[in-house]
This record gives structure tokens, sequence and C-alpha cells, in this order.
């Protein structure tokens, strides 16, 4: 058995440099940041997203369809397109986290 002991809560690791060099090479292999602007140039928000390193993989072997449920702008502009003709209301929300809420029939490695 090693003498070292796991950190039990973030504040712990924290404290113990081995643990924070740890912790920030996990963030440079699994975060993306950015930074959302405004139409005037004004910063609007920070964004950090964990990601899957999907590029890696190969077809056949371990992965089948889509990574990301990412809208795109076609989608987007149809459904407005319908929402017009047939008069329908239009509500806007934001979904942080979503992939925290589904049921996957998969494993997930990350």
């Amino acid at each position: 058995m090693s003498s070292v002991a796991e950190p039990q809560s973030y504040k712990e690791a924290a404290s113990d440099p081995r643990w924070t060099e740890a912790m920030v090479a996990e963030i440079k292999a699994l975060w993306i940041f950015k930074v959302n602007y405004k139409a005037n140039g004004d910063v609007e928000r920070f964004k950090a997203r964990l990601v899957a390193k999907g590029y890696s993989q190969k077809e056949g072997i371990d992965y089948q369809e889509t990574f990301s449920p990412v809208v795109k702008i076609k989608t987007v502009r149809t459904v407005l397109a319908i929402t017009a003709q047939q008069h329908w209301q239009i509500h806007q929300m934001d979904v942080f986290n979503a992939f925290l809420q589904g049921d996957l029939p998969d494993e997930i490695y990350m």
C-alpha cells in the first residue's frame, strides 16, 4: 500500500501542489474556453466546455453517429419560418450541462 493518501475533496486536493498540477493537466486535456461577444464587441460571457476528444476515434470501431447535440443554422431558420407561417409563439432558453441529464445506452470514457 502507498503511504500517499488520496484527497477526499477539492479543497483538500487544491492544497497540495501535486494534485493541483494533475488538475491543470486534466483541464488542458479536456476543456476548451471561449469568450462570447455581443454585436457591439462587449464581452457577453466566458464559456468553458468539457470535450471528449472524438477526433481520435475510428469508424466502425469506437463511434456510431454524433457526439454533440449542436443545432445547425439551417434548422433554426426552418423552424423560425414554420413558426412565423403558423403564427406560433417562440420561447428561448439556455440549457446548461444538458449532457448530465440524459440516459446513455453506451459506456462513456473520458
